[in-house]
């Protein structure tokens, strides 16, 4: 079966969508089957579900080897590596981009250039990522802290929690807790697919298909103030105890 605009946007809506919304997305566009038009096809229905009001946000990480990312990054012309998709959104007129060397965001919709800007302030949280002169990689002004402090919604369109960036807002709180108690306190990361089973078992998560692909839909900070308050509690299921190699 070919989707078209009108249907995927349908999908959406029935999902959950609504107008207005701000949307934070992590995409597979193979997940979506045949769409007649292709990715921009994808794009004008997201459009069309939020509405003028609304706000679309997708990564465009730079998450090429870790030593070599900052080196590299040009604000202008490095492409996201977190699908193709995100790519062909980077790249329309009319997006807007932060300015960060590895987890740069890209928006389209309401206020979209103000909301995506300020990404190299040195306000809010620290985390692994960052680095001179880029500021908090997910401090206060960061866009995936924004949508978190402005009822956005995460979209998974046929990803898992694998692939969920969001996680590491709750690592990086819990590791600042840590750190104000000692100041040496290590860096640990979460089993992503773990945190994914809690949280579709407990969470308001709706769970339906836009296209061909299996979606969830669910508001980002029950999400992280959920898992936080889990991942404290019950550590064991949750945890590494290091993570030797930052790739995300």
């Amino acid at each position: 079966m070919e989707h078209t605009k009108e249907s995927i946007s349908a999908d959406l809506t029935e999902l959950g969508v609504l107008p207005g919304d701000i949307l934070f997305i992590h995409s597979s566009f193979k997940s979506l089957g045949q769409v007649n038009g292709g990715p921009q096809t994808v794009i004008k229905a997201l459009e069309d579900a939020v509405g003028n009001t609304g706000l679309i946000l997708m990564p465009a990480f730079n998450l090429i080897d870790r030593p070599l990312r900052h080196k590299l990054w040009d604000f202008y012309i490095t492409p996201s590596t977190v699908g193709w998709l995100t790519e062909y959104f980077r790249r329309m007129p009319g997006t807007f981009r932060s300015d960060h060397y590895s987890h740069s965001v890209t928006g389209r919709g309401k206020d979209a250039e103000s909301f995506v800007s300020g990404h190299r302030s040195f306000i809010g949280n620290r985390s692994p990522w960052d680095l001179d002169p880029w500021g908090r990689t997910f401090g206060s002004n960061s866009p995936m802290h924004r949508a978190y402090n402005s009822k956005g919604k995460l979209l998974m369109i046929g990803t898992g929690y694998d692939t969920c960036t969001y996680i590491h807002l709750v690592e990086v709180i819990h590791w600042n807790q840590r750190l104000e108690k000692d100041y040496s306190a290590p860096f640990n990361a979460i089993l992503r697919p773990v945190v994914g089973d809690y949280w579709d078992s407990i969470g308001p998560v709706v769970r339906g298909n836009v296209g061909d692909a299996d979606c969830r839909l669910f508001q980002i900070r029950q999400f992280i103030d959920e898992m936080v308050i889990e991942t404290g509690e019950n550590p064991q299921p949750y945890w590494r105890d290091h993570w030797p190699q930052l790739s995300s």
